[in-house]
């Protein structure tokens, strides 16, 4: 098997596309689904304090989502405490929703940067009891390597703030983060468009998670598959390995042999 087509391992888990997606923002639960579909993701993320987890009926997004097609990622956004995030995955536990998790642990209203005490408090909690924790956090090795040492099965830091668009703002923070990190590292966050997405992986990153690209796209289903097609390009360009750069001109073709 090819390294574009080797499945990203996330503990116990594997899967066979890269790139995961929100379930937020859509115009209807219809287009969600569309939306999905079109992207290939396998694992879904949805905000378990802002969808009721026992509606499950038809034309519902748990409805949806409970038909099994997809792993559900559900995370803790809008919690601001370490205490708020973890009883709220507890919760969802109670419900029936699986041990994979991701974890938000927001610090401010305004930027909604991570607070890094508090995810990383969260996060040695969760795993003692057994979750399988990806944290949303930002993009600072540090932070990155103590959530690793912590346990948790992956590090998710941001491209730029959460729903912005502004692609990735620090690449040099995350080549750092990849080359230090012994976990699969998730790009999460910020993400505008498909060129991001490529950018991320060419990068090295094992995957990337995005929700507002898509659902505010002028053509959501389009743009899914548009980040479809530049997960498989960015991979496959980094497995490739791009030519070194550099600061003068090269003739493409061989100068020795010329007749002249």
């Amino acid at each position: 098997m090819s390294g574009e087509l080797a499945k990203l391992k996330i503990g116990p888990r594997e899967f066979g596309s890269r790139l995961f997606v929100g379930t937020g923002k859509y115009a209807s639960v219809e287009q969600t689904e569309q939306a999905l579909v079109a992207s290939g993701a396998e694992v879904v993320t949805v905000a378990l304090r802002r969808v009721d987890l026992k509606q499950r009926g038809a034309g519902s997004l748990m409805g949806l989502l409970a038909s099994g097609r997809w792993t559900i990622l559900p995370n803790t956004a809008g919690c601001y405490t370490a205490d708020e995030a973890v009883r709220t995955l507890r919760l969802a536990r109670e419900l029936g929703i699986a041990e994979l998790v991701k974890l938000e642990v927001i610090g401010d209203p305004q930027s909604l940067y991570p607070d890094n005490e508090q995810t990383l408090e969260a996060a040695r909690l969760l795993i003692k009891e057994g979750f399988t924790v990806l944290p949303y956090c930002g993009d600072d090795p540090i932070l990155c390597r103590k959530l690793e040492d912590a346990g948790c099965a992956a590090v998710m830091p941001l491209a730029s703030p959460i729903g912005s668009g502004l692609g990735i703002q620090n690449s040099f923070k995350l080549e750092q983060i990849v080359k230090q990190s012994k976990v699969p590292v998730i790009v999460d966050a910020g993400v505008g468009t498909a060129s991001d997405v490529s950018v991320a992986m060419e990068l090295g990153c094992d995957g990337v998670l995005l929700n507002t690209a898509i659902a505010h796209a002028k053509n959501p289903i389009l743009m899914a598959e548009a980040m479809k097609e530049a997960m498989s390009a960015g991979r496959k360009a980094f497995l490739a390995g791009r030519m070194p750069k550099r600061f003068e001109a090269h003739a493409s073709s061989p100068a020795a042999g010329v007749i002249e």
